[in-house]
């Protein structure tokens, strides 16, 4: 087999320097003190108020991790109406507020009120003008409490205060115990045919009731 053309090399360029062109990461230990650092002096400097707004408790998405919880984008506008609290109002308390989600069940409504329920009566509202308060402000009693809590204190009880587990008891037993007394498969495609033939059974069943009317006259 012969070979065609003149063979030539490739005008391939093996001199790059690539050590100049290599980013490495040795400051990441660093650079984690510096984020550890940063969250305290932040802390520090919106105490007593909590860093972070409060979050509703979701379900993970997809059947895979449906089973978890987690912290939500924001409240829905549903929750806040059964919480009592006004959705503009919401945002300057410290709560976040998601307007297109939607509660698709009345367990994590009910779970999510109550959160709201028990955010609102430990909430220590401090008036916009000290000489001036309106109603719903704290007093100077709570507001002097407030203060002289410690500022890492304060921020370590209110990330324990509402927090989000995911625990789940699993009730152990036999499992004649949990036996289901019919099969589920045959009641659920009796049930789809039933629905999906229920025009015609009908129409079926007029057509034999007046054809027993004429044949009677």
């Amino acid at each position: 087999m012969t070979l065609k053309h003149n063979q030539q090399l490739p005008n391939n360029h093996f001199r790059k320097d690539w050590q100049r062109r290599v980013r490495v990461h040795f400051d990441q230990p660093g650079k984690k003190k510096t984020r550890r650092n940063a969250r305290a002096e932040k802390a520090v400097k919106l105490a007593p108020r909590p860093v972070d707004k409060l979050r509703p408790v979701v379900r993970c998405p997809t059947v895979k991790y449906n089973r978890r919880v987690r912290a939500g984008r924001g409240f829905s506008l549903a929750e806040l109406k059964e919480a009592g609290i006004p959705r503009k109002l919401a945002p300057t308390i410290g709560i976040s507020v998601d307007p297109r989600r939607q509660n698709l069940s009345e367990e994590s409504l009910t779970a999510n009120v109550e959160r709201l329920k028990a955010y609102k009566a430990r909430l220590v509202l401090f008036p916009k003008k000290a000489k001036a308060p309106k109603s719903g402000d704290a007093s100077a009693e709570d507001m002097t409490k407030a203060k002289e809590a410690g500022h890492a204190e304060h921020v370590k009880a209110s990330k324990q205060a509402f927090p989000i587990s995911n625990k789940v008891v699993i009730e152990e037993g036999k499992v004649s115990d949990y036996a289901p007394t019919e099969n589920a498969y045959r009641v659920l495609r009796d049930a789809r045919s039933e629905a999906r033939l229920v025009g015609k059974r009908e129409k079926r069943a007029k057509a034999k009731n007046d054809e027993e009317a004429a044949s009677k006259k």
